[in-house]
This record gives structure tokens, sequence and C-alpha cells, in this order.
């Protein structure tokens, strides 16, 4: 199992380092499924773009004497289902992180345990769709760090992340891809500027993939799958806001 981890992980480091290998065996970028369901074509090119010529590029961090004064709250700021809401009454000491899908070790894992593992802090800069930034310390376990802890199965090529929040009747989700999940600067984080994650930024935890814009960011995590595919999961577009059309799958930076 060992050899099959360090298989997985040399192979998608080799592939975020050359564009020449990423070009001939990039199985998503090239399949015609997931650029006619998934990807607009101008979409398309820049996903190529980033993933031939940017796949490893690290998003600029910041000092703390840069960090803005106020750092607004975006999308849903409390969850309404009853489930969330227990969890925020007892301070989450009971709320665990449920990993499911085409991994090896389907587990629940709890808050104190992603504490436990090692963590990344980064200062970085949150850019919003509607044209807003603010740049904020986030404090986090790597997401890669998880998903090694639950093994991924060879055909697994996206991590979804089912939330706690819904707009209308529909429960949010968002998807990234291997290349992003595994990526230094994608965490989990569970800390917002030094203190716990506050329920208005995503309490107990959220998303940080630094290198898309803000709707990405899927905040009030409850569930994170490893899928093959994005076809069945709500309307087949990759996340909430990409099924109603409004904004696309690869909101790249």
């Amino acid at each position: 199992m060992t050899r099959r981890l360090m298989t997985r992980r040399a192979a998608l480091t080799g592939l975020v380092a050359s564009p020449m290998i990423l070009s001939g065996c990039d199985r998503l970028g090239q399949s015609p499924s997931f650029r006619n369901i998934v990807l607009s074509s101008g979409e398309w090119l820049s996903y190529r773009m980033h993933r031939l010529f940017g796949a490893n590029a690290m998003a600029r961090e910041y000092t703390e004497a840069e960090m803005s004064p106020d750092f607004r709250t975006n999308g849903s700021t409390r969850p309404q289902s009853a489930e969330y809401q227990r969890h925020l009454a007892n301070g989450f000491a009971t709320w665990s992180l449920k990993v499911s899908g085409l991994v090896e070790e389907p587990q629940a894992i709890p808050l104190a345990d992603l504490r436990a593992m090692p963590s990344r802090t980064q200062i970085t800069r949150h850019d919003c769709v509607e044209g807003w930034s603010a740049i904020g310390k986030w404090t986090g376990v790597p997401l890669g760090a998880v998903l090694d802890r639950v093994m991924l199965k060879p055909e697994a090529r996206y991590i979804v992340f089912r939330c706690a929040d819904a707009l209308g009747l529909s429960p949010y989700y968002e998807s990234i891809d291997l290349v992003d999940a595994f990526h230094p600067q994608t965490i989990l984080a569970y800390g917002m500027n030094g203190s716990d994650l506050s329920q208005g930024h995503g309490a107990p935890i959220r998303l940080r993939v630094e290198r898309q814009l803000g709707y990405k960011h899927a905040k009030f995590i409850m569930e994170i799958e490893a899928v093959d595919s994005l076809s069945d999961i709500g309307l087949g577009r990759g996340g909430y806001w990409e099924d109603t059309g409004f904004y696309e799958w690869y909101a790249g930076i």
C-alpha cells in the first residue's frame, strides 16, 4: 500500500513539474467529456494553460503587516441544518470530517485529530469574484495529508467538498482536481488571523485553494468525497454556482 501511495504522489509530482509530460498524459484536460460537460471553451484554455505552465506555482504570501484590518465574510454565514446547529452549540466537540468515496480507508476524523496533524500557516489574498479582496492568515492541515491518510484509489480524479450550508433547497458543494488538491497551499483551514475560524468564515473548517477565486473556497465542510467523475453530482458541473451557470468550474488566478 505504501508503494502505491508513493507511486501516486511521484506520478503527480512529475505531472505537475513537466509541461511535456502534462501535455501527453493529462487525461482530465484532454477528455472530451471533461471539456464538453464541465469546462467551457475559454475555461478549458485557461485550465490547460495553468496546468501546462503554472501547475506548481505558489500564490503570493504576505507579511503580517500587510494583513487587511477587516476581512469580509462571503456567501452563507449561518447554516440552518439541525446537524450543524448541534455541532455549533457544543463548540464542534463531537464534529468529525467524513472522508469517503474512492479511498482505501474511509474515515471520520475529529477536529482535534485534524488539529494534531502537521499544519501550515499562510498569509494570502482572497480574491472574490464580486470584485473585492482581502489579505488574511490561515492555519490548517494540508489537504494532501488528509488524502494520504485515507489513501486514494487509483481511479480518483476529483475531490468533492460537501458543506453544511444550503442556498434555497440545494446543499452547497464544490470540487477541485488532484493537482490543486495536493498543492502545498491547499489546506483545510481551522484557524484565521491567529484565532479559531469563526462561524461567519466557515467554522469548523473551510477550504483554502489559494490559486482560485473565492467561491471555490468552500466553507462549513462536513464531508470530503473522492470521485472519478462529476457527472452524477448535482447538475454535473462541479459546484453549486457552476450548476447555476453563474460561475465557471475552474476559477484559476
